[in-house]
């Protein structure tokens, strides 16, 4: 099932790291390292890791990390100059088939989760289910070892309404923010596109969470570039879910 961010992706290709968003990388990670109790050698996967950043900077530090992405062109400038420790495949977040591979799992920057509030299709021919969110964040948590951690970032719904400046973008009903901007590639070139990210409450995370297996261990206000343990307010752009997988019961 194709996806209306690949044509955006295929446009952007590695313009995308060129926009502020993508800058605290190194931040970000050390704050996820820490929250997540990573070690050298635990194994990550990265669920629509675009051009590969965080796969990269977690790889650098020893991290054993898959990162998977519905956008065949992100998929290849991840791969193509990837340190040792990051492979990278071409996946649908809607359709995981891993089985309690990994000890953690991460989707960071509306890389999946969140982005699936527009149509159903890259023709647009639908709108999307209302469970697709869950469907990846319980693929998630199936990928994850009995205590494995997550870590999800989404955009706050406190935030969008409460500085929001044309109300006829916002569907107050799905949660979903219709955006039409343009995009510039390598070389300048300027492309129109619509764009839908889904925003969040901390309560919607922490019951998606459940509905998905994991244990919510915290919800942070958060910014791209730097992320900390901030509790939920209002003028934060971004949510950090953190959660995990419960230990199987004694047998």
């Amino acid at each position: 099932m194709g996806h209306w961010f690949e044509a955006a992706a295929d446009h952007l290709g590695p313009a995308y790291l060129r926009y502020s968003f993508t800058k605290g990388t190194v931040q970000e990670v050390d704050f996820l390292v820490e929250e997540l109790r990573l070690q050298p050698g635990e194994r990550v996967l990265d669920v629509g890791c675009g051009p590969g950043r965080h796969a990269h900077e977690l790889a650098r530090r020893g991290v054993v990390v898959h990162g998977i992405d519905i956008a065949t062109r992100f998929v290849e400038l991840a791969a193509a100059d990837a340190p040792p420790g990051a492979t990278f495949e071409r996946l649908d977040a809607r359709e995981l088939h891993f089985d309690g591979e990994f000890d953690a799992a991460i989707s960071l920057c509306q890389g999946a989760f969140g982005l699936l509030g527009g149509p159903a299709d890259a023709a647009g021919t639908g709108p999307a289910a209302p469970d697709a969110d869950g469907l990846v964040l319980a693929g998630m948590a199936r990928a994850l070892r009995p205590g494995g951690r997550l870590a999800v970032s989404a955009f706050s719904a406190y935030f969008q309404v409460r500085f929001l400046e044309d109300f006829d973008t916002f569907d107050a009903d799905a949660g979903v923010n219709h955006e039409r901007t343009t995009l510039k590639d390598e070389e300048g070139r300027e492309v129109p596109f619509d764009l839908w990210t889904s925003c969040f409450t901390p309560r919607e995370l922490r019951l998606l969470a459940g509905a998905a297996g994991l244990r919510a261990r915290h919800v942070w206000s958060v910014t791209p570039g730097a992320y900390r343990a901030e509790p939920p307010t209002t003028g934060f752009p971004e949510l950090l879910l953190v959660a995990e997988r419960p230990m199987a019961a004694p047998g």
